[in-house]
């Protein structure tokens, strides 16, 4: 399991982290979101020591972050890691080699993910020729190809079109369901929603929400969805105790403190007919909106 344990760093008077704090299980597929600047990237980069934090601690498998756990993390840069002129093939033996794998291996190893992410016919080509999405391939080439025990990817769908989202969310996934412990933050929220077993939500540096997509969304205000197609514009406004959105015919009101939905389907039916009334949970987009726009405590 890797651990982040009450990370904090400061630059100057800002606190950029304050306290971090959760964990990655073996075979979990972990998405870390938050506003831009929230602190993810810094997070990541103290994991793998490109950063040092003024406090707390990193761990894996329960024991200190050390140089030789270091080189069994695959990871993945926000901002691209890649020698733009060189080639393709011979950067990723050369960052298999550094991380320990003899030359054989990393030329079978380079071949397996350069096919798998569908980039075997540039293996010749200078980077800097690629296109961006797949730059972006072949910098999660570089983070797998010298098979982690963990994965740590800064915003890895960038710049992908859907075809290659879908190739890496299926790669992402076999590498958990081999045991592989991997966290990746992304600003895609329908994608993480539908792809995390847990999620964690930060603000200014801290970790505010921590669950399961259910588990969040269960704690989120619940709302209710009402398609009345008679209903005046407005019909809602008023009602005790909600928060009103309308799209034509369909509102979806939020309930607030406890709000009675019988009077708000009283309300819908004096209107005239009702033709869907049905509760439902915030998504997860909603709840990132809810919880980063919260007012952060002193």
């Amino acid at each position: 399991m890797l651990e982040i344990d009450a990370i904090t760093k400061r630059y100057g008077d800002f606190v950029a982290l304050r306290e971090m704090s959760f964990d990655v299980r073996p075979g979990e597929l972990f998405g870390f979101v938050g506003s831009n600047g929230a602190g993810k990237t810094t997070t990541m980069r103290i994991a793998l020591g490109v950063l040092s934090s003024d406090g707390g601690e990193v761990r894996w498998e329960s024991k200190p972050i050390t140089l030789e756990t270091r080189r069994h993390i695959g990871y993945m840069p926000e901002e691209r890691g890649l020698y733009p002129r060189m080639k393709v093939a011979e950067q990723l033996v050369y960052l298999a080699r550094l991380h320990g794998m003899s030359a054989s291996a990393a030329q079978r190893s380079v071949e397996t993910w350069t096919e798998r992410l569908g980039v075997a016919s540039r293996r010749d080509d200078e980077v800097q020729k690629l296109s961006l999405g797949n730059q972006q391939r072949v910098q999660l080439a570089a983070a797998l190809v010298h098979d982690p025990s963990i994965l740590v990817l800064d915003e890895p769908f960038s710049g992908l079109d859907p075809v290659a989202v879908d190739v890496m969310s299926q790669v992402l996934r076999e590498k958990a369901d081999e045991g592989v412990p991997v966290v990746f933050s992304s600003h895609q929220l329908e994608l993480v929603e539908r792809l995390c077993d847990r999620v964690g939500i930060v603000r200014s540096g801290q970790m505010v929400e921590t669950g399961t997509v259910d588990e969040l969304r269960a704690g989120g205000t619940a709302g209710l969805s009402v398609h009345a197609p008679r209903a005046p514009h407005g019909w809602a406004d008023g009602l005790p105790g909600v928060k009103v959105k309308e799209y034509g015919e369909t509102t979806e009101l939020e309930l607030l403190n406890g709000a009675d939905d019988q009077l708000v389907l009283k309300a819908a039916l004096a209107t005239g007919p009702v033709h869907e009334f049905a509760r439902r949970r915030p998504s997860l987009t909603e709840l990132f909106r809810n919880v980063v726009t919260e007012e952060v405590p002193a």
